[in-house]
């Protein structure tokens, strides 16, 4: 999906020209080479489709452009999983945040420059995303938030914690702890 550092600069202009119009709230991000993560919250049933077909177009469009290539660069459809409750958010949030870590891309989440960990953990500039109650909730302060954020980011997941987060998403089932451990094998 990205080849160069431009690539991801245009993919999240796109991602911010597109979603704002349509009421899709970027609260957390994380751009993989071959997929993203998002952590979003739709002001309508069409925010989240309409934004992602969008993206898709006007992204693709670019992409094939630029290397001279044609056809998709998804394998299918985006996969979206609602998040059920509030304690399991910031989970997810600390998941999408911290994926380039666990997948290699950088030793620490602070020097991936391609997710929104920076914004969230230190107060760096990020106009794409839109602060969510829950990490407002975190202190008093924008110093108090960043610190408890880099506290909750430094607390490891387990490997079934992961392996439930991914069936989940994959699936799309609901996440959250009511139903987290309900989520099938496979």
């Amino acid at each position: 999906m990205f080849r160069a550092p431009s690539d991801y600069d245009v993919f999240l202009a796109v991602l911010r020209y597109e979603s704002k119009p349509r009421g899709l709230n970027i609260h957390a991000y994380a751009l993989m080479t071959n997929h993203v993560h998002l952590l979003a919250t739709p002001e309508s049933e069409t925010s989240l489709p309409q934004t992602m077909q969008a993206v898709g177009r006007r992204y693709v469009q670019f992409f094939n452009r630029r290397y001279g290539r044609t056809g998709g660069l998804w394998e299918g459809r985006y996969r979206a999983a609602m998040v059920h409750d509030e304690r399991y958010w910031l989970t997810c949030m600390r998941y999408v945040e911290l994926n380039p870590v666990r997948a290699g891309l950088e030793a620490a989440p602070e020097t991936y420059r391609w997710s929104s960990y920076r914004y969230h953990a230190f107060g760096g500039r990020d106009v794409l995303l839109s602060d969510h109650p829950l990490y407002l909730a975190l202190g008093s302060s924008p110093d108090d938030r960043q610190l408890a954020w880099r506290e909750i980011c430094g607390q490891q997941m387990t490997s079934e914690q992961l392996e439930r987060m991914r069936r989940s998403i994959h699936s799309g089932f609901v996440l959250g702890e009511s139903t987290y451990h309900e989520v099938p094998a496979g």
